[in-house]
């Protein structure tokens, strides 16, 4: 029973994100290390792609974990720092992108897209059900009596 309380409680910490943050790039000053902890969440990996610096094993990462307390022991803002960095390795580098300029376009065309192809779709439906449920016209005498003509022939 112990064994497996142990062996559950060992896979539970193994789903949980490991940090790749090794103990010499560690500061001393546990704020500071809380704040370069707090920015290397929001830093992406260039190698790993969607892992943050702070999960990430790559030595690119690990620069950028060593660049960013860097800047933070240099008296840099948490916005100084990440303005730095975007600086340098471009807006790409962030895993939450700013929903300003040319992205705002990003940000809004999903939903847009969304609510358009939802509008078209009501559209088409509410049409084909006016379409279905109109009478059909009835025949005049005279349509009556020529169908009856061809029928016969």
């Amino acid at each position: 029973m112990i064994r497996a309380g142990v062996l559950a409680l060992l896979l539970a910490l193994a789903a949980l994100p490991a940090a790749a943050v090794q103990p010499d790039e560690v500061l001393a000053d546990p704020a500071l290390e809380a704040r370069a902890r707090e920015i290397s969440r929001d830093l992406r990996c260039l190698v790993c792609r969607n892992e943050s610096i702070d999960e990430s094993n790559a030595d690119l990462a690990r620069d950028l974990r060593l660049l960013v307390r860097e800047r933070l022991v240099q008296g840099d803002s948490n916005q100084e720092v990440l303005a730095f960095v975007v600086d340098r390795y471009g807006e790409y580098v962030l895993l939450r992108p700013l929903a300003t300029g040319s992205n705002l376009i990003l940000w809004v065309a999903g939903p847009a897209m969304l609510v358009l192809g939802l509008v078209a779709a009501g559209l088409y439906l509410r049409r084909r059900q006016m379409a279905a449920g109109a009478p059909a016209d009835a025949l005049s005498d005279e349509e009556k009596r020529r169908l009856a003509e061809i029928l016969r022939d």
